[in-house]
Formats: C-alpha cells, structure tokens, sequence
C-alpha cells in the first residue's frame, strides 16, 4: 500500500502540475500585448489625450514662444546687421567720393604749383636773360667803343707814319721836304683811298 499511496501522490502531482501548466498557457493566451487588449482601450485613450494636451500646453505655453522669441531675436539681428551694412556702405561711398575729390583738388593745386613755379622760373630767366643781354649790350658798346678809338689811334699813327715816310722818302730823292705840301698829299691820299 505504501507503493499505491506512493504513486497516488505521484499522479496528484502530476495533475497539479499539468493544470498549473494549462493556467500558465491560458494567462500567456489572455496576456498577449497589453495596448491591443480591448478591454483596456478607454484606459489608453484617457492618457493618450492627456499626454497630448500637455505636450500641446508645454509647447504652446512654453517651447512656442521660446521658440518664436529666438527666431524675432535673430530676425532682428540680421535686420539691424543689414541695416549697419547698407549704412557702412553708404559711408564707404561718401568717403570714396571725398577721396576722389580731394584727389582731384590735390592734382588741381600741384598742377597750379607746377605753373607757378614755371611762371616764377620765366620771369627768373628772363630778368636774367635781360640783365645778360644788357650786359652784352654794354660790354658790346665799349668794345666798339674801344676798337673805334684803336681803328682812330690806328689811322692818326698811319697818317703821321706816312707822313714821315713820304717826308724821309723825298728827302732820299734829293728834294726839299715842304711838311705842309707832304701833310696835305697825304691826307688827300688817305680820304680818297677811305
């Protein structure tokens, strides 16, 4: 008997385990995926609207106007930066126009400077060529001033030479010498020969 009581606890266990087996299947089975369970469907809809009216509040309420405060800052920025450009900008224009002015009027004045200083330089040289040819002039006149006095210094020592030599001459020839008669041939000989 001890045998039978042995095997029959055997078998009870053996039924207990294979109900407890069935259980756990038929769980398994009922289980499944919980969010495709009907049964919990108005549960998961509740915190699905939930869920999505605090993500819209947060992001309306918050993230949105962060967002959007960002983005005007930025805008702004890019408007004041454009704006500071197109004024730089206008100021590099007026100031390339004040260079080429006062470039042009630089070239202007140097160009004045230039035919001043050439006008000086003329007035300059023709004093000088004036003073020159006034000192030409007057180194010319003595000099024509002196040659005149050699050309009479000249004449009047020919005339007396001649004087003496057609004296001496007529005086070789045996004749008697008329200074006057000799004086007065001779000056006739040198007007005609003049």
């Amino acid at each position: 008997m001890a045998g039978d009581s042995h095997a029959t606890e055997t078998t009870e266990h053996a039924t207990d385990a294979a109900h407890g087996a069935a259980d756990a299947a038929h769980a398994a089975e009922g289980a499944g995926m919980p969010q495709l369970d009907f049964s919990t469907f108005p549960n998961q809809i509740f915190w699905l609207i939930v869920t999505i009216l605090a993500i819209y509040f947060i992001l309306t309420k918050v993230a949105l106007p962060r967002i959007a405060s960002v983005l005007a800052e930025r805008n702004g920025t890019i408007t004041n930066d454009i704006a500071a450009a197109e004024e730089l900008k206008l100021k590099a224009v007026e100031a390339e126009k004040a260079y080429q002015k006062a470039l042009a009027e630089a070239r202007s004045e140097a160009q004045k400077i230039a035919a001043e200083a050439r006008s000086a330089i003329k007035d300059e040289l023709d004093v000088a060529t004036a003073k020159a040819d006034a000192e030409i002039a007057a180194k010319s006149a003595e000099s024509a001033a002196r040659i005149a006095e050699i050309r009479d210094s000249a004449l009047a020592s020919i005339e007396t030479v001649a004087k003496d030599t057609a004296g001496e001459i007529v005086s070789v020839l045996g004749r008697p010498v008329d200074a006057e008669a000799v004086a007065a041939s001779v000056d006739a000989q040198l007007k005609g020969g003049a």
